[in-house]
């Protein structure tokens, strides 16, 4: 049951944005330096992640352009939602819980609002993102990006990672890139395998077996995230066919597990892909649905980046205010 509720007066909106990371405001800037005036719901701690998105849980950002000396995740998504508020954003923190794209005008309701009468739109950019899948393993909130990560090219070059040993969950071909990755920092990479072999393409796996730097632990699993309170220096691992236990010295972890993309309130509306990401016409943010456009980590199950989320909320701005015109 919820705490309380907003009783609102039907409105409507020319482009709503669902999101608050970098495809989220980028989208927002340009649209917003036309004039379209868009309105942004960052969310309330939707799925479980603060305004802001991934970059929240991000510590040092070294390979967003403009930035030399580099941020934090949180700085730099600060700047972003300061600078399309400047030019006429409306961000309301609020969380959507439900769409209908049945119908022109699109409708949709918050969390706090799922009884009184749906806000309308014309068009909606979705922006939602993708969380990485975690272990829960015992000492993973204490170190969580205090050595443990979920991704590898963001954080490897961090100053707590050069030249220590670390580790990698995952045998699929994102867990042998990221080893492969890790190797120009680290002193030594291990790769966590719970089966007797990789699944990863046949020319991943020998690159991984063939680096000298990567050690390959097959049928092992992880139990336990130790360290000093303040940084990873340990894992307790566990040979699933021996039953041994062992502590493994390493000062980073990162899983390479995977992501589950926040579709959940378009699912059976727009076209996905099996592993649940929203389909895109190549080359484009246009999604199944004319009039909803898709942006960021959501549609994007390779490159996962920050720079490459705002490259597409360009690309999602544009196609939104391009139909907005033809609407017109």
């Amino acid at each position: 049951m919820k705490p309380w509720r907003i009783s609102i007066r039907m409105v409507h909106q020319r482009v709503t944005i669902i999101g608050s990371g970098p495809a989220a405001h980028t989208a927002a800037i340009y649209l917003a330096r036309a004039e379209v005036k868009p309105t942004l719901y960052e969310g309330m701690f939707a799925n479980g992640i603060a305004a802001g998105g991934q970059l929240t849980t991000t510590t040092e950002i070294e390979n967003f352009p403009g930035f030399p000396e580099g941020l934090t995740g949180s700085e730099l998504m600060d700047r972003m939602k300061k600078q399309s508020e400047k030019f006429g954003t409306e961000v309301i923190t609020e969380t959507i819980s439900k769409v209908d794209l049945s119908s022109k005008p699109f409708k949709f309701w918050t969390e706090f609002n799922e009884d009184a009468e749906p806000i309308t739109t014309d068009a909606i950019i979705l922006a939602t993102g993708a969380s990485a899948k975690r272990m829960n393993l015992p000492g993973e909130e204490t170190y969580w990006q205090q050595g443990i990560s979920a991704c590898a090219v963001c954080d490897g070059a961090v100053p707590i990672f050069r030249n220590k040993p670390l580790a990698v969950i995952g045998g699929g071909d994102s867990a042998c890139e990221e080893a492969d990755f890790l190797t120009k920092y680290g002193s030594k990479v291990y790769m966590l395998v719970r089966k007797d072999h990789l699944r990863a393409s046949t020319i991943m796996q020998r690159r991984a077996e063939k680096n000298q730097k990567i050690e390959i632990l097959y049928n092992t699993v992880s139990l336990e995230a130790k360290g000093d309170g303040k940084f990873l220096n340990a894992l307790r691992i566990k040979n699933v066919k021996t039953n041994e236990e062992s502590d493994l010295q390493v000062n980073g972890l990162f899983y390479a597990i995977g992501h589950t993309p926040a579709t959940q309130i378009v699912a059976g509306q727009v076209d996905l892909y099996e592993n649940g990401y929203v389909k895109t016409v190549p080359g484009t943010s246009l999604t199944s649905v004319p009039g909803v456009f898709a942006a960021g980590d959501v549609q994007d199950s390779k490159y996962r980046q920050a720079i490459t989320s705002a490259g597409s909320g360009c690309m999602a701005g544009l196609d939104a205010e391009r139909y907005l015109s033809e609407l017109e």
